[in-house]
């Protein structure tokens, strides 16, 4: 039987969402809370990667199990949710676990994915583990007429971190905007079937250049079709990154 877990975590002091040899990651503690308390070794598969330092409102990620206890179903997904958030650390929470048909798969059955990239550009004490603090000069409806425009190409290899383990780089961009929430506080909303390693980070950094006037329209297009990442802007920092939306 296969069930899906939707939660949420603070990806702060975690190495991304993937198992690593040589840091904590979110999947190894997720896997450790489901093991423990259904007693056998349980491997979860994700609805997709996020970086070091990365957020995530809402994560997907599913298990297979042959048997659970001999309570009803319903029941049984509400007494393991509950637990798990007794076992994980306070920074992982588990919002609900659900069965789900058995071809249902977290990563491949996602339809589109949702990210945000939160800037703000004052000093505010309580932003800085959320957002990234600029403070020269943006222009956010140049940077909007730039973000409109990846709508438009299905090759992302500029934004690709380098030496990415991928089969392709083609993504379907829906979504690409820069949306003010105060006078000093912005984030850029993207959706897509997929992303690269990296993508959002390096779009956004990208996307900055052309606020900036280091970049126009026509070379921001440029970088875009010569697909090299060296051509971009750098990559953001991590913690200002939520994965905010998995739709299935």
């Amino acid at each position: 039987m296969r069930y899906f877990i939707t939660f949420s975590y603070d990806g702060g002091r975690y190495h991304g969402w993937q198992i690593q040899p040589n840091g904590v990651s979110v999947q190894e503690k997720l896997e450790w809370a489901l093991s423990t308390l259904l007693r056998e070794q349980i491997s979860v598969t994700g609805a997709g990667r996020t970086d070091a330092g990365v957020h995530a409102r809402m994560m997907v990620a599913h298990f297979d199990l042959e048997e659970f206890g001999d309570r009803s179903q319903e029941f049984d997904c509400q007494q393991l949710a509950y637990k798990l958030n007794r076992l994980l650390p306070k920074d992982i929470a588990v919002q609900k676990v659900e069965v789900v048909d058995n071809e249902m798969h977290a990563r491949f059955s996602a339809k589109w994915r949702t990210y945000r990239y939160y800037i703000h550009t004052s000093k505010d004490p309580f932003l800085r583990t959320y957002s990234c603090e600029l403070h020269y000069p943006l222009d956010f409806a140049k940077m909007n007429e730039a973000g409109r425009l990846l709508t438009g190409y299905e090759d992302f290899g500029a934004f690709c971190k380098s030496g990415a383990d991928v089969k392709t780089t083609l993504c379907t961009v829906t979504k690409a905007e820069w949306v003010q929430t105060s006078p000093t506080t912005w984030y850029f909303e993207i959706t897509a079937n997929r992303f690269l390693r990296n993508m959002v980070r390096a779009v956004v950094g990208t996307l900055i250049d052309v606020g900036r006037g280091r970049l126009s329209l026509d070379e921001f297009c440029k970088v875009i079709e010569g697909k090299k990442r060296t051509e971009a802007g750098e990559s953001m920092p991590g913690h200002a990154l939520f994965l905010e939306k998995i739709e299935y």
